[in-house]
């Protein structure tokens, strides 16, 4: 009998076209009366378009969310939050806007309703990151997993199509992970490979087609799909290896995680054969083996640059990448070896296919 603990998460998510129009009874049904609203300086439009249909019910808008979350922009949105009277964060964008509102939530419990933009995935977990002295930290808290998530297809229309792409494969890197994660369930490998598959299927026609609303909606659940998964269960090589790459070297978020998930998923397939097989049946293999390359081929594919390189990793910050990363491994199927790691990082800095 095999045996598993699972725990499922008490989000509320409302997924349909036009999801943003219940934003008012979402907030209300939360019992909110003042919220923050939260972006990036890119999406101001928006924050200000929520503000507007709340009206009075709006706080004021945060627009200073950037990449992985910096100390000091979060300590600066938290007052922003304390001296504006808000009971509630709205976070309407990807995944460093999310995660600016679980540095609030964590600072000062104040539930959050998410609005995602892109396929990050974040809004489902209860994992926080925060960034200081070049040095990415994570955590996880229930204060800061969104008691509500809206997801609305139809924002992600605007999203352009190298940046879907990528977000799509950072997605679809949670869903690998959670399959050889240390506490894998079955009802989370189910949602894993389904994930998978979704992502795999929409994304290439999403490239071509950006404004395919059908595609656009399975992308987002099977966004969906691998947000859950990463929120049910533990993370391993692949996400400590990305939070070492951004948060010391300011790599940008979705593009690193797209360039490494070829290699972290060959690195563990002989350690995790059954896990790698389910990630290669997804996406059409039969193999374990197959895993590494079939994604890699899915990068290609999609257009998305297969080399750290290209993305701003400078070659001589491979070594400090491979200390920090085996300094304080997460739980992973193959022992992290800082030789192979090492050889592992050259290989994704080459943009060379996973041997």
């Amino acid at each position: 009998m095999e045996r598993f603990v699972y725990q499922g998460t008490p989000t509320r998510v409302v997924f349909e076209w036009g999801a943003l129009g219940k934003l008012p009874d979402e907030l209300a049904k939360l019992g909110a009366r003042r919220a923050l609203i939260l972006s990036t300086p890119e999406q101001r439009h928006l924050a200000d378009h929520v503000a507007d249909v709340l009206g009075e019910r709006a706080a004021g808008v945060c627009a200073e969310a950037v990449m992985h979350v910096p100390v000091e922009v979060a300590r600066a949105a938290c007052a922003t939050a304390r001296d504006m009277d808000a009971d509630c964060c709205i976070a309407i964008g990807g995944g460093s806007t999310i995660g600016l509102g679980k540095a609030i939530a964590l600072e000062s419990s104040l539930p959050i309703l998410a609005v995602p933009t892109t396929y990050a995935g974040s809004e489902m977990t209860p994992i926080y990151g925060l960034t200081e002295g070049r040095l990415k930290r994570t955590g996880r808290d229930v204060r800061v997993l969104p008691r509500t998530v809206l997801y609305d297809p139809s924002l992600t229309l605007s999203l352009p199509a190298g940046i879907s792409a990528a977000s799509g494969v950072n997605a679809l890197a949670h869903a690998v992970e959670a399959l050889y994660a240390d506490d894998a369930n079955p009802v989370i490998s189910l949602m894993a490979e389904e994930s998978i598959r979704a992502l795999s299927e929409a994304l290439p026609v999403i490239v071509k087609t950006p404004g395919d609303r059908d595609m656009r909606s399975r992308a987002l659940y099977g966004a969906w799909l691998a947000g859950t998964c990463l929120g049910a269960v533990s993370m391993a090589l692949h996400h400590k290896l990305c939070h070492t790459l951004g948060g010391t070297f300011n790599l940008p978020h979705a593009q690193t995680h797209a360039a490494m998930l070829p290699h972290t998923a060959h690195y563990n397939h002989v350690a995790a054969p059954e896990a790698l097989l389910r990630v290669a049946r997804a996406l059409g293999g039969r193999e374990a083996a197959q895993a590494g390359p079939l994604l890699f081929a899915l990068n290609e594919k999609l257009g998305i640059s297969a080399a750290l390189a290209d993305i701003g990793m400078p070659y001589a910050g491979l070594d400090e990448a491979a200390d920090i990363a085996c300094k304080n491994p997460y739980a992973n199927p193959r022992p992290i070896e800082r030789t192979a790691i090492r050889a592992l990082l050259e290989d994704a800095w080459e943009g060379r296919s996973p041997h």
